[in-house]
């Protein structure tokens, strides 16, 4: 019974696959069948270029930032929300509703924002701070951290859920024993919450890890990689290469390097994660 959907999966995803990773090591122009195989030439390329090196500089700053601070944001808004507050139920909702927006909402939304005379700056000049108005998107200094905002910003709500559901599995015996025992609130945050939180903790950091590293759709919609590359990262350049430049081996090249340290970080950070917990 399992072969049809074994064999749709095969020729719809591992084939396809398969194919790709083969011209990476070609010179194919994308649109005859002839090819010749160039070895590693591509993958040269995709190290000593500078463009796709400041690609993966770019992409670590990025899915470095989203994963602290996303996590951080995410496990506040459960902590607070776990509580008995009488609008819980709906601040819930309004936290989670910016998860239910496409990425390419979000990234026009943020882009209107963020103008130079968008939202934030007016906002800025109306309470008196109109010197921290800045060009946030044109500015090489401010456009990826504006970015990183905008991520955040949307997939909080979905780290919080996560939070959310670890915070509800803790038995309530635990918590009323440590309250009984005199430990305020503080102490039983990093004594007993924290600790029982460990596998939301290692779901929502792998989850976030590997949204940030292959992050392609709100950088491309605010800024398109600019200005002068500040916030190109490796799914953007991918995308410049292989389908905008047709330039499609040394695009699929790029690809593979970007699923494989997608593949080992994404490994490296759950088994150090499981292992600091399960300590």
């Amino acid at each position: 019974m399992l072969v049809p959907a074994i064999a749709f999966y095969a020729f719809v995803v591992i084939v396809p696959a398969a194919q790709g990773a083969l011209y990476a090591f070609t010179d194919w122009n994308g649109i005859t069948s002839a090819f010749d195989f160039v070895g590693l030439d591509n993958f040269v390329r995709a190290f000593t270029q500078e463009g796709a090196l400041r690609a993966v500089t770019n992409t670590l700053a990025l899915a470095a930032i989203v994963l602290v601070l996303q996590n951080a944001i995410g496990l506040l808004l459960a902590v607070g929300l776990n509580t008995a507050v009488k609008s819980r139920s709906v601040l819930r909702v309004i936290f989670f509703a910016p998860v239910i927006l496409t990425p390419l909402v979000s990234g026009y939304i943020w882009s209107y924002l963020l103008t130079p005379r968008g939202a934030i700056n007016t906002a800025l000049e109306a309470i008196g701070l109109g010197d921290l108005r800045q060009d946030w998107l044109g500015d090489p200094r401010f456009a990826l951290f504006s970015v990183c905002a905008a991520i955040v910003w949307q997939f909080s709500g979905y780290s919080m859920i996560i939070f959310l559901a670890g915070l509800q599995a803790i038995p309530a015996e635990i918590t009323e024993a440590a309250v009984m025992d005199g430990a305020g609130p503080v102490r039983r945050f990093f004594s007993i919450t924290l600790p029982l939180l460990n596998g939301a903790i290692a779901i929502n950091l792998l989850l976030t890890l590997i949204s940030g590293l292959s992050q392609f759709d709100q950088v491309y919609v605010m800024t398109g990689g600019g200005p002068s590359g500040a916030t190109a990262t490796l799914s953007v350049v991918i995308f410049r290469e292989g389908f905008q430049l047709g330039d499609y081996p040394y695009g699929t090249a790029l690809s593979l390097v970007l699923a494989l340290f997608v593949g080992v970080a994404a490994v490296v950070q759950y088994r150090l994660t499981s292992r600091r917990f399960d300590s």
